[in-house]
């Protein structure tokens, strides 16, 4: 198929490398422009998927909107028989959802029609879903509505967003090439609109930790926001990011809620306690909590904030 590829993160290169690999005749990557990045924070940063679409010698574009004509007629130059969409970034306005032949699909990290919208991994993980997955599905004007085509699950089973995200972008890769090698064979299910929920957009707030939950809960929390923002609390007005902990044995029938139980860093949760694993201070690299604690000791009874 003539295949235009649309996608931006780490998330959608899987996908673009999978098509190409299947013989596939991608013309075009549509992905976000550059940003500032780098060490200096001023040097423009192509995006994963301009990185790796360049290193197939497939064309790269970035348009700042598909809402513009010109870009839009550019689009349909293309001639496309499908447009494969990943983590894409930017709104597909009607016109460009019709202008390849069988459409726009998308590659969305869930079960629809749960969590539909920005972040369905850090969601399914916080709500202490059993399983997730990836759904392949033919883009309509609303947010994550269109009919379903493919589903594959996999359990949660203790992995962080990072984790997930990672197998997902695997998974969903492999399905949309299944897909495509026989459209026929995958016709479309309409999603039930009562059984949706919305998988809102991270908010940096969300990411303090909450001691006054249960531990299990803490649990879930640091394991969303791992790898990135990073789940975190603050100790002598610094903040320490958790990026994995394990539920801790706690013998206080009811632990004071965010107090360290001992010097190894065992905190007081809600019903519980919890012991940080990995943790990490600004500025500073990740580190196991002995390694932290040696030149950052954190008494017991130290109350974090």
């Amino acid at each position: 198929m003539r295949i235009i590829f649309m996608g931006t993160p780490d998330f959608a290169v899987p996908a673009l490398q999978a098509l190409h690999s299947a013989g596939h005749e991608v013309v075009a990557a549509y992905t976000q422009p550059p940003r500032p990045g780098g060490r200096r924070g001023k040097e423009l940063t192509p995006t994963p998927v301009h990185k790796a679409a360049e290193a197939l010698g497939i064309e790269v574009r970035h348009p700042v909107s598909l809402k513009d004509t010109a870009v839009q007629a550019e689009f349909a130059t293309l001639d496309a028989d499908v447009a494969v969409v990943a983590a894409y970034g930017l709104i597909l306005p009607q016109a460009v959802l019709d202008m390849p032949k069988h459409g726009c699909l998308n590659i969305h990290a869930s079960l629809l029609p749960r969590w539909r919208g920005a972040a369905p991994v850090q969601r399914a993980i916080l709500a202490g879903d059993v399983e997730t997955g990836v759904t392949i599905m033919q883009m309509a004007a609303g947010l994550d509505t269109g009919a379903m085509l493919a589903k594959v699950a996999t359990p949660v089973d203790g992995k962080t967003t990072g984790e997930l995200t990672a197998e997902l972008a695997t998974s969903g890769a492999k399905l949309m090439v299944e897909v495509l090698a026989d459209l026929p064979a995958f016709p479309a299910e309409e999603q039930d609109d009562a059984l949706a929920t919305y998988a809102a957009k991270i908010d940096k707030p969300e990411a303090r930790i909450d001691f006054t939950q249960g531990a299990v809960q803490v649990d879930r929390q640091v394991r969303a926001f791992a790898p990135v923002p990073g789940a975190w609390f603050e100790v002598n007005g610094e903040r320490v990011k958790v990026l994995a902990a394990e539920l801790a044995h706690n013998s206080h029938h009811s632990p004071e809620v965010g107090v360290t139980l001992d010097d190894q860093l065992t905190i007081g949760c809600g019903d519980c306690a919890i012991r940080p694993i990995i943790v990490q201070r600004a500025g500073k690299p990740a580190m196991n909590t002995a390694d932290l604690l040696r030149g950052f000791p954190i008494p017991a009874g130290t109350q974090l904030g």
